[in-house]
C-alpha cells in the first residue's frame, strides 16, 4: 500500500511537472483555484467576470408548538419542519486595478416548505463586493486578499410577513461585513484560510404580529467567521477543494410594541464543503460542490454548480 500511494504521489507530481509549451504549473493550479474560491482571486484592470452559480440546501428542524394558559400547558405538540431552498445567482466582477476588484451578486430564491406546504418566488439579498490585494503576487510567497462586503434586504423579509402564511427569501436587515484571506500555493497544494466580522444594522418601524403582540424593532448583533482548507490539483484540468467553516451570530433582540423583549440566543454553525473543479475548455472551469452541516444550526446539506458566462460584450 506505501509503495502504491508512493507511486501515485510519483505520478502526479510527474504529471504536473512543466513541459515545453506548457504554462507554469503553479498558475494553472491558481486558476482552477481561484474559480472555486472567489474571495482570493482578482480581475486584471478593464477585465470583466460574469459567473452563474445553482445552489440547493436542504433544512431540517423540529418546531415545538406550546401554549400556556394562566401557567398550565394546555397543548404541547413537535411538528417537524422541512425546507427546500434552490438560490440562482448571477455575480459580475470587474478590476478596477490590477489588485482592486469590485463586484455584485444579485440572488433569485426559490423556498419550499414541505411540513406547511409554502412557496415563495423573489430576489434574495443583492450584495456588493470588494476585494483588495494590498501587495503584488509573488510565486511561492502568501497571498493576502482584504475583502468587504454591503448586504442590502432585498429580498422578502421574514419581520415583514405573515409567519403563519408566508416564507422569507432575505434577512430582513442591512450588514456590512469585512475581513482578510490569506492562500498559498503548495505545488500541487493551495492552502488557504479566511476570517471576518460582520455588523448587522438594527430594523425599526415594523409592523408584524406575532402570537398576540406586535414586533416593532430587531436587532440582530454581529457575526464573526473563519474557514480554513486546500484545494488539490489532481491534474491541469481537474482540482479537488476542501474547506471547512465556523460561525459565529450574536444573539437577536426582537422588541414589541408594549416594550417587551424576546431574545433569540447565539448561534454557532459549522459547515464542511467539498468541490471539484473541472476545467471543460480553455476559458471555462465549472465547479460542483457538496456541503454536510455540522451542527444544529447549519443546513443538513448543499448541493452547488457554478460555472462562468463568456461572452463578446464582456471581453477586453
Amino acid at each position: 500500500m506505501a509503495l502504491a500511494q508512493e507511486g501515485s504521489v510519483d505520478q502526479a507530481r510527474e504529471a504536473l511537472a512543466k513541459q515545453e509549451g506548457d504554462e507554469d504549473s503553479s498558475r494553472q493550479l491558481e486558476q482552477v483555484f481561484q474559480a472555486a474560491e472567489k474571495n482570493y482571486s482578482l480581475q486584471k484592470k478593464g477585465t470583466h467576470a460574469l459567473t452563474y452559480s445553482f445552489d440547493y440546501s436542504y433544512t431540517a428542524d423540529q418546531r415545538v408548538d406550546l401554549a400556556i394558559t394562566d401557567g398550565s400547558v394546555r397543548n404541547l405538540d413537535v411538528v417537524p419542519s422541512a425546507t427546500h431552498s434552490f438560490t440562482n445567482a448571477f455575480s459580475y466582477d470587474y478590476g478596477l486595478l490590477n489588485n482592486l476588484t469590485v463586484g455584485t451578486r444579485v440572488p433569485l430564491v426559490v423556498k419550499y416548505d414541505s411540513q406547511d406546504e409554502l412557496t415563495v418566488y423573489d430576489f434574495g439579498d443583492i450584495s456588493f463586493t470588494g476585494r483588495w490585494q494590498p501587495f503584488a503576487y509573488v510565486p511561492g510567497k502568501m497571498s493576502t486578499t482584504l475583502f468587504s462586503t454591503f448586504t442590502t434586504k432585498t429580498g422578502v423579509s421574514p419581520y415583514e410577513i405573515d409567519i403563519n402564511e408566508q416564507l422569507s427569501t432575505g434577512s430582513g436587515y442591512y450588514s456590512l461585513s469585512g475581513g482578510v484571506s490569506l492562500s498559498k500555493v503548495l505545488d500541487p497544494v493551495v492552502v488557504f484560510g479566511s476570517v471576518s466580522a460582520t455588523y448587522n444594522l438594527p430594523v425599526d418601524d415594523l409592523d408584524q404580529v406575532r402570537g398576540a403582540r406586535r414586533l416593532v424593532e430587531v436587532d440582530p448583533g454581529f457575526g464573526l467567521s473563519g474557514s480554513a482548507g486546500f484545494a488539490y490539483s489532481l491534474s491541469y484540468d481537474i482540482s479537488l477543494s476542501i474547506s471547512a467553516q465556523l460561525s459565529y451570530n450574536d444573539e437577536t433582540i426582537l422588541t414589541f410594541s408594549d416594550g417587551s423583549e424576546a431574545v433569540a440566543q447565539d448561534q454557532m454553525t459549522g459547515f464542511l464543503s467539498m468541490s471539484l473543479g473541472t476545467r471543460v475548455s480553455d476559458t471555462t472551469i465549472v465547479n460542483t460542490s457538496l456541503g454536510i452541516g455540522l451542527t444544529e444550526d447549519a443546513p443538513d446539506f448543499s448541493l452547488g454548480v457554478s460555472l462562468p458566462i463568456n461572452f463578446s460584450g464582456l471581453k477586453e
